[in-house]
């Protein structure tokens, strides 16, 4: 009986002595486990989805963050008008414990408030493409279209079709859109410092609504019959311009040089569509995660930072350039990554 009782004492204090391991094996890893860095998770939200113009974004986005270690919530408004959704998207950036947002702003005023109050609670934020009235610094960057290059490529590539004369409409001038103001008065003054010979005969606003740019269109056209070529500043105007042509002036020989295509372009099919300037969202889209990414290791990287947009024609639209420019695969063109650490 002793026997037994010693032997199950042994045992019990065996088992006692192997509990105590135990515990202390999982205290001493407990503080690692605390420290793990838990996944950066950011919000992307540009104009829309589901187009080229930000699939090609969206690419650019998740090449930054396979090189980072990021997460990247890509979400947008179904319609580049929808800017009550995209301001309840970027409010939702705070109460969703994000910890950075790149954000292309579909209105620049609209934004200001939603924009500041993620500012407020100290989230790096990159706004893309066109920027906002708020002076980078802080937490605040921009990685922006070259807006005023683009008007003069669209203004030197206007100057060659039309041999330095001619007439011009200006259509899809949108003030809701800095980056589009500006690169419509980069073009007017390019042209008239280099082509004076060129007048402009007609300029209209324009929205993201290609039914209402397809009657701006129309008047503009019947207003100005001998009218030699359109610059739409906004892919709706492009398409307007476009649809008219085709149903209703068959027989016009006028040429448009347009921008940011929403599909992947064909050129030279269509005798309308001359050439198109195009954003690279690809590379903003990159710089901007990358740009976050740095920032949050403690790094300062500029303020601002401008992307060429790129001119595509029916000689290079098929180059491996343009098509990476285009791609939508994210593993395509990783050497466009920028030095950004």
């Amino acid at each position: 009986m002793n026997t037994t009782r010693q032997y199950g004492r042994s045992r019990r204090s065996a088992g006692s002595k192997l509990g105590l391991v135990c515990v202390a094996c999982v205290l001493a890893l407990l503080p690692a486990a605390c420290h793990t860095k838990r996944q950066v998770k950011i919000a992307v939200i540009p104009r829309t989805e589901g187009v080229a113009l930000w699939d090609a974004g969206h690419s650019g986005a998740e090449l930054a963050a396979s090189r980072t270690g990021i997460f990247v919530h890509w979400t947008a408004p179904m319609r580049e008008d929808d800017v009550e959704s995209q301001i309840e998207l970027v409010e939702s950036v705070v109460s969703s414990g994000y910890q950075g947002l790149v954000l292309a702003p579909d209105q620049a005023l609209s934004l200001i408030t939603p924009v500041r109050r993620v500012l407020a609670r100290g989230i790096p934020t990159v706004i893309i493409g066109s920027p906002m009235p708020i002076p980078a610094g802080g937490d605040l960057f921009y990685v922006l279209n070259d807006d005023v290059e683009g008007g003069r490529m669209a203004a030197r590539r206007v100057a060659g079709l039309l041999n330095g004369h001619g007439t011009v409409a200006m259509l899809g001038i949108n003030p809701d859109v800095t980056g589009i103001m500006i690169r419509a008065r980069s073009f007017e003054e390019y042209l008239a410092q280099h082509d004076p010979g060129i007048q402009i005969v007609d300029r209209r606003l324009g929205t993201f609504d290609s039914s209402h740019e397809q009657q701006v269109a129309q008047d503009t056209l019947r207003s100005n019959p001998d009218l030699d070529l359109v610059v739409a500043f906004m892919w709706s105007s492009v398409e307007g311009t476009e649809q008219v042509l085709d149903t209703t002036h068959p027989n016009r020989s006028i040429k448009i040089v347009g921008f940011d295509s929403s599909g992947i372009p064909i050129l030279g099919q269509n005798a309308g569509v001359d050439s198109i300037i195009q954003t690279d969202t690809r590379s903003i889209c990159q710089h901007a995660v990358e740009l976050i990414h740095a920032k949050l290791q403690g790094q300062s990287p500029p303020g601002t930072l401008y992307v060429q947009p790129k001119l595509i024609t029916h000689e290079n639209v098929n180059t491996p350039e343009i098509q990476t420019l285009l791609s939508s695969d994210f593993k395509l063109g990783q050497w466009q990554w920028s030095t950004i650490q």
